[in-house]
């Protein structure tokens, strides 16, 4: 049908721009990272762990996972450069289950080892969602006396964040010899893998965004460690996404769909929806810089002005002659996502 092809287009489309810009936008996650956390860095000596060019080329390897399974991996691996051993604990409803180690005696009795979540450092950062460092003795004693404490009693503890969920925590310590342990440097690649993970998580929900309702529902990948865990894509966008197939499944509308339409006329209306959300999508993608600065003064709609405009035409090309039209789904979303449902962040300018 030619809706369909439409969406083909599309979608090809937008993978298509979304791999050309994938090179520039791995290195201003590496530069965005460093300026966070780079007054933690400074007055350590410039060794090939604690320097930038260092810390850039462990990031650059981060980057070169396409799954979450080889991005969490990578993780690990450059984990060592900064510390005795690591290991990684994905988060779901409250438990914290061992995912893979590295550097321990036994690494695989990492593999669904369950923290200790209810007080001490873990539950610390688990509520502050920053990181920490500690003493031995104010971790998990149960994973001190398993594993062993490090020699020098101390640790890191780190989470990882996806859409600002805590959906793993990062261990490391010097391990048994006292060996290094750089947290400034280990934060910096926790972060940088954060970053990294919701990068392939827009690209991959750009890449399916269009495609029939049974591949939004595919089995998950062998290749993501969250699978049995927290979902990766916890965004709000991606819950709305997933709520909105589980309203058409059952019949049901979804929030700003008019009621009582016809099966029809209900489709093309959830499709102009999740195409506007993929043109917010983009927009935020390639411009959080602006995005945030535009939400602190006020004036969202001046900075991104040329982007808002392409993307409306894009939007009333393929929707505007449409049923769809009088849903208003670009200027709904465009408040909703960049606007975080306060159109005052968009500036006097804006205008519906």
């Amino acid at each position: 049908m030619p809706e369909k092809h439409a969406e083909e287009i599309v979608r090809t489309a937008v993978a298509q721009v979304l791999e050309r810009q994938l090179a520039s936008f791995r290195e201003s996650v590496v530069q965005e990272v460093l300026r966070e956390v780079g007054p933690a860095l400074s007055g350590k000596p410039a060794s090939s762990g604690s320097s930038a060019a260092g810390l850039q080329k462990a990031v650059a390897r981060i980057q070169a996972g396409a799954t979450q399974k080889e991005i969490l991996r990578a993780l690990l691996d450059n984990t060592v450069l900064y510390s005795g051993r690591a290991a990684l604990f994905v988060v779901k409803n409250g438990t914290a289950t061992g995912w893979q180690g590295t550097a321990f005696s036994n690494n695989d009795a990492i593999k669904d080892f369950a923290l200790n979540m209810s007080s001490g450092m873990v539950a610390r950062v688990m509520q502050s969602r920053n990181a920490e460092n500690g003493a031995a003795s104010d971790f998990d004693q149960h994973f001190t006396s398993k594993f062993g404490s490090p020699a020098d009693g101390k640790l890191a503890l780190m989470p990882l964040l996806l859409k600002d969920k805590v959906s793993a925590l990062v261990y490391a310590d010097g391990g048994a010899q006292a060996g290094t342990l750089d947290a400034a440097a280990l934060d910096v690649l926790v972060r940088a893998t954060s970053a990294w993970l919701e990068v392939v998580s827009q690209r991959k929900q750009a890449q399916k965004d269009g495609a029939p309702e049974p591949e939004m529902h595919s089995a998950p990948s062998a290749n993501d460690p969250f699978a049995a865990h927290a979902p990766l894509h916890t965004g709000r966008s991606h819950v709305a996404e997933a709520a909105m197939s589980a309203a058409a499944a059952s019949g049901g509308s979804t929030a700003g769909i008019a009621p009582g339409l016809s099966a029809e006329d209900a489709e093309v209306h959830h499709k102009a929806q999740r195409f506007a959300r993929l043109l917010m999508d983009e927009i935020k993608l390639y411009n959080q810089a602006k995005v945030a600065d535009g939400r602190k003064h006020k004036d969202i709609f001046d900075r991104l002005k040329e982007d808002i405009e392409k993307s409306r035409a894009t939007y009333q090309k393929r929707y505007g002659n449409t049923s769809a039209a009088s849903g208003d789904y670009f200027n709904q979303e465009l408040i909703r996502s960049l606007a975080e449902d306060d159109v005052s962040l968009l500036g006097k300018n804006f205008q519906r």
